[in-house]
C-alpha cells in the first residue's frame, strides 16, 4: 500500500505542476476572459476550464478506473476504489486580479478518506504534498504545524462565501473571534489556507460551505503535518463546516467558535 500511495502522490504532484504552470503562463500573457457561476462574484476563467481538462486527461491516462470529481464539472464514478477531487484553480478571484494566492489542488480518497494530495501555488513556486502515513512536505522538505498552546497567540485564517448574506453573517462571527486571537487572515483559497496551517504559517483555519475539491488535498497535507480537523462543534469534519488547527488550541477554538456563533445569532 505504501508504494501505491507514493505512486499516487507523485502523480498528483506531477499533474498539479503541469496544470499550474500552464495557468500561470496564461495569466502572465495578459487579459483573462471570465464568466460567473453561483453569484456575480463567483468567477470562472478559461484557465479554470483548461486546467481541469489537462488534469482529467492526465489522470484518465494514468488511472482509467479511478473516479473523478472536479469543480468545473468532472464527474465519473470509481471502479478502483480511488476517487480524485480536483480544484483546477482554487482562488480564481485572486488569479483574475493577478494576486499570487491561487493554487491547483488535486487530492485522492479511498474508503478510509483522504489518501494523497498536492497543492501547487505557481506564483510562489511552492508545491505542498502528502500521502497517508508518509508525512507532508513543501518543495520536498518536511513540514509540521506550529507549536503554540495559547489561543491568544494564534494566527487564524478564514474564508467567506460568495453569497453576500452569508458573508455578512460570517463577519458578525468574526467580531467575536478576532479579539480572542492574535489576528485573522483571509487569502481567498481554502487549499492554500490548509497548507499554511500545515507548515506553521497559520495556527488554524475555519470556513463554512466548502466542497470536496476544496478540502481533500489540504486535508491530507495538514493531517500529515500534525493538524486536527473537525467541524465547529468538535464533531467529524465535512466540507460544509471545516475547522483545522494545530492540536494544542483545537479545543479552545471549538469553544470560541461555539460562543461566537451563539453571540452572532443574538446580535
Amino acid at each position: 500500500m505504501t508504494s501505491l500511495i507514493s505512486e499516487l502522490q507523485a502523480l498528483a504532484v506531477s499533474i498539479a505542476q503541469q496544470a499550474g504552470d500552464m495557468a500561470l503562463a496564461g495569466r502572465q500573457r495578459g487579459d483573462v476572459s471570465i464568466s460567473t457561476k453561483s453569484t456575480p462574484t463567483d468567477l470562472v476563467t478559461e484557465f479554470d476550464k483548461a486546467s481541469e481538462e489537462l488534469i482529467i486527461a492526465a489522470l484518465q491516462e494514468a488511472r482509467p478506473d479511478d473516479g473523478l470529481i472536479g469543480e468545473e464539472g468532472a464527474n465519473k464514478p470509481s471502479s478502483s476504489g480511488i476517487t480524485w477531487h480536483i480544484d483546477p484553480i482554487d482562488g480564481t478571484t485572486n488569479f483574475f486580479f493577478n494576486l499570487p494566492t491561487w493554487a491547483v489542488s488535486i487530492g485522492a480518497t479511498d474508503s478510509n478518506g483522504p489518501l494523497v494530495g498536492a497543492v501547487y501555488i505557481p506564483a510562489l513556486g511552492e508545491m505542498f504534498s502528502a500521502g497517508r502515513g508518509l508525512g507532508a512536505t513543501v518543495n520536498d522538505s518536511p513540514i509540521t504545524v506550529r507549536k503554540n498552546s495559547l489561543i491568544s497567540d494564534a494566527l487564524v485564517g478564514t474564508g467567506f462565501a460568495y453569497d453576500p448574506a452569508k458573508r455578512v453573517a460570517h463577519a458578525q462571527v468574526l467580531t467575536h473571534v478576532v479579539g480572542n486571537v492574535r489576528d485573522i487572515r483571509r487569502f481567498g483559497a481554502a487549499a492554500i489556507d490548509l497548507c499554511f496551517v500545515a507548515c506553521g504559517r497559520y495556527d488554524a483555519y475555519f470556513e463554512r460551505g466548502l466542497h470536496s475539491w476544496d478540502l481533500i488535498a489540504g486535508h491530507i497535507i495538514a493531517s500529515e503535518a500534525g493538524a486536527i480537523f473537525s467541524d465547529f462543534t468538535g464533531q467529524p469534519v465535512t466540507p460544509a463546516e471545516v475547522l483545522c488547527s494545530q492540536p494544542h488550541i483545537h479545543a479552545d477554538l471549538v469553544s470560541l467558535l461555539t460562543t461566537a456563533h451563539a453571540m452572532a445569532d443574538n446580535d
